[in-house]
């Protein structure tokens, strides 16, 4: 997670002091320069060796240090150029069209966002990877196990044995997995090795499995141990927004570039495949819609 995210956690979690000043530090994000330390200290009703503290609690050797990092993630995330607030892109007044409009400009700003996020040679070799792996087992928790079951029916349409490993027997599954296999992890905070699915990290790296990850920028758990990093735009708060629109988008892109990838290496393999596994397991499936129908 990125810095922003991290301190928000801490508000909605902390009861304490960390709280206050993490709430002035988001609150004031963008007027931050013009308070001194010992500004922040009184406004806070704290002191210096508080906020030292506080620096220290987010690994960061001081508050000079903290003030650093924080000021310039507010400038590398100023919202002021995006079209519509990706948290809260409607208000109460908003009529249908408002929002309507509204959510197809995030779904548009997400996917632009991701796509600039985007390592060419990364997208390459995770595709390999995926391609060549005898099996892919999918983690993640809801909502994100809904993208992972549609990225597992698509690979199994191609005949790619894939499967998505629930929480209570993920350990299981993760035990038979070998260096011939690959695990796609999907969490957007990748963080608390303790839990699911970040919980399955150590039992993959003993196994000597490829790991790619589609998680949040910034530093977490999930990217030190991953064999291939895919980013999530990640400008969304953890907590004050209406919904994930943009976290789900970017993970739904981030998964459809990387299927398309891979049906791309074996095109026309995957393509004569594809069509005759439809034709065989869906031939149920009519329609009096010209446009959409197969027959001529």
């Amino acid at each position: 997670m990125y810095l922003f995210q991290r301190i928000e956690e801490t508000v909605f979690k902390q009861f304490d002091t960390r709280r206050t000043i993490g709430e002035f530090l988001l609150e004031n994000r963008e007027n931050l320069s013009d308070y001194s330390m010992e500004d922040i200290a009184k406004m806070t009703h704290t002191s210096k060796s508080t906020l030292v503290r506080f620096a220290k609690y987010f690994d960061y050797s001081g508050w000079k240090e903290f003030m650093y990092a924080f000021t310039h993630e507010v400038a590398q995330f100023d919202d002021s150029h995006l079209d519509v607030d990706i948290n809260i892109p409607f208000d109460h007044s908003a009529d249908t069209l408002e929002i309507i409009e509204n959510i197809a400009n995030v779904r548009i700003q997400t996917i632009k966002e991701t796509s600039t996020l985007m390592s060419v040679s990364d997208i390459n070799r995770a595709a390999l990877i995926l391609d060549q792996a005898e099996t892919i087992v999918i983690y993640g928790r809801s909502p994100n196990s809904y993208f992972g079951e549609l990225l597992k029916r698509n690979l199994n349409a191609i005949n790619k044995k894939a499967f998505f490993a629930d929480a209570d027997e993920s350990g299981l599954i993760s035990n038979t997995l070998t260096q011939k296999d690959c695990a796609l992890i999907i969490s957007y905070s990748g963080n608390n090795s303790d839990s699911y699915p970040m919980k399955n990290v150590k039992l993959l790296l003993k196994n000597q499995v490829p790991i790619i990850s589609i998680t949040s920028g910034g530093q977490n758990y999930l990217r030190d141990y991953s064999t291939i990093v895919l980013n999530i735009s990640s400008r969304e708060k953890l907590y004050s927004k209406i919904a994930n629109f943009s976290t789900e988008e970017s993970i739904q892109f981030i998964l459809n570039i990387l299927y398309a990838k891979i049906f791309s290496l074996n095109y026309d393999k995957n393509m004569k495949v594809k069509l005759d596994n439809a034709r065989s397991l869906e031939s149920e499936r009519e329609t009096t819609f010209k446009d959409i129908s197969e027959e001529n």
